[in-house]
C-alpha cells in the first residue's frame, strides 16, 4: 500500500501558509534541462513548459536560486520515487518552503523517469519538494492531481542507484522526519543517515 501513503506523508510536510503571486514569477523557457550532479552521478532533467507551466516556473527560479545544492534525498522507495527538496541549510529552506504554488492541471502521466513536484491533498501545496518516478505510477498518482513538468532524459541509472535502504519517511517508516531536517538540516541526516545519497549541485544547462 505504500503508493497510497504519499499523499499521507507529504500532507505532514510543511502546509504552505503563503502563496506565490503567478505574475510575480520568472517565466521559464519552454522548454530547459537542468543537470543535477549527485552522489550517484549526473542525472539531466528535461523539462517541458507546456507539461505544468507554473511547475516549470517555479522549478527554473529555485534552481536559479540554487536551492536544491546539498539537497539529500530522503525518501526512497524501490520502484515507486526518490524525493529530495528540503534545503540541508534551515535559513536558505526556510525562505522558501512556506511558499506556494497553484496547482496545474494533469496533462502527462506520471510514467517512470517523470519529475513531479509533492503536494499534499490540499489545493494549490506545491512548494519545493520533488520527486522522480522509478515505476509507472500513473494509475495511483494521476487521480490525485500530481502533474509531471518534466522527464529524466539523461542519467536514469544513476537515479535508480540511489540508496532506498532506509525506506518511507517519518512518521510512516523509519526513514528521516522531513520537520527535522527543515529545523536542523543536513547535520540531522548526517548523524543520523549517513549514506543518503545527495545532490551535491543542480545546474541550468545549455
Amino acid at each position: 500500500m505504500k503508493k497510497l501513503t504519499l499523499v499521507v506523508a507529504l500532507a505532514l510536510n510543511f502546509l504552505s501558509c503563503g502563496s506565490h503571486e503567478t505574475g510575480k514569477m520568472e517565466r521559464g523557457p519552454d522548454q530547459y534541462k537542468v543537470q543535477l550532479e549527485t552522489t550517484k552521478g549526473p542525472v539531466v532533467i528535461l523539462v517541458h513548459r507546456d507539461w505544468s507551466p507554473i511547475g516549470a516556473d517555479h522549478f527554473y527560479e529555485l534552481v536559479k536560486a540554487h536551492f536544491y545544492d546539498k539537497n539529500a534525498f530522503y525518501r526512497a522507495l524501490k520502484g515507486f520515487v526518490v524525493q529530495w527538496g528540503i534545503n540541508g541549510d534551515p535559513a536558505k529552506n526556510k525562505k522558501w518552503q512556506d511558499i506556494s504554488i497553484a496547482d496545474d492541471p494533469p496533462k502527462v502521466p506520471n510514467k517512470v523517469g517523470t519529475v513531479v513536484f509533492a503536494k499534499s491533498s490540499e489545493p494549490h501545496s506545491r512548494t519545493t519538494q520533488l520527486f522522480i518516478n522509478l515505476g509507472d505510477n500513473s494509475a495511483s498518482l494521476d487521480p490525485q492531481g500530481f502533474t509531471p513538468f518534466g522527464e529524466v532524459i539523461q542519467g536514469m541509472d544513476n537515479v535508480m542507484k540511489i540508496n532506498t535502504e532506509y525506506g518511507e519517511m517519518a512518521p510512516n517508516g523509519s526513514g528521516p522526519n522531513p520537520a527535522a531536517i527543515s529545523d536542523i538540516g543536513n547535520d540531522y541526516l548526517e548523524e543520523h543517515f549517513p549514506r543518503l545519497d545527495y545532490i551535491r549541485t543542480a545546474r541550468i544547462v545549455p
